[in-house]
């Protein structure tokens, strides 16, 4: 892969990820029923937000591992074990996702509301997204460890 090109990548993850922290502070602001309240209101006294505050650690922590990735393919060390580690960490991020949206959505669900719909479209969007990026990473996973640690062929016998 060519430098410029794992470079520019790395640029948009970062860029990903300033405007995902972005987001996160600037939208409970402007949130229907955050619009008249407090600062210490907002951020100290919604369960969920601080839910979904710790939920978005896995999704940091797949950034910085796909920033890696980028990293050893600028280096021409794609196929090592580390890059095969950092996929692992992906996939495991996306499954970590998933089941912080499920437990998300139960919360959703739970709550008395006529505005449940988005929540639950949003739900369903994000785990879509991370379903595919779990069965991505897994399946990079496995080229790249074959690649490093080809498997014999047991099917081979040989002739005497």
């Amino acid at each position: 892969m060519k430098k410029s090109s794992t470079i520019f990548l790395q640029i948009v993850i970062v860029l990903v990820g300033i405007g995902a922290i972005a987001f996160m502070l600037w939208e409970p602001q402007i949130e229907g029923r955050n619009v008249h309240a407090t600062i210490f209101e907002i951020y100290f006294q919604d369960l969920f937000l601080a839910y979904a505050y710790v939920a978005s650690i896995p999704f940091f922590a797949a950034l910085y591992q796909a920033f890696k990735v980028l990293g050893y393919a600028k280096h021409e060390k794609m196929f090592s074990q580390p890059a095969v580690k950092a996929l692992q960490i992906i996939k495991y991020c996306a499954i970590i996702i998933i089941g912080f949206v499920a437990a998300g959505e139960i919360f959703i669900m739970l709550q008395e509301s006529d505005d449940r719909a988005g929540g639950v479209f949003m739900g369903i969007l994000i785990t879509f997204g991370s379903i595919i990026i779990a069965a991505t990473a897994k399946k990079f996973e496995r080229k790249l460890q074959n690649t490093i640690n080809p498997k014999p062929d047991n099917n081979v016998t040989e002739q005497a």
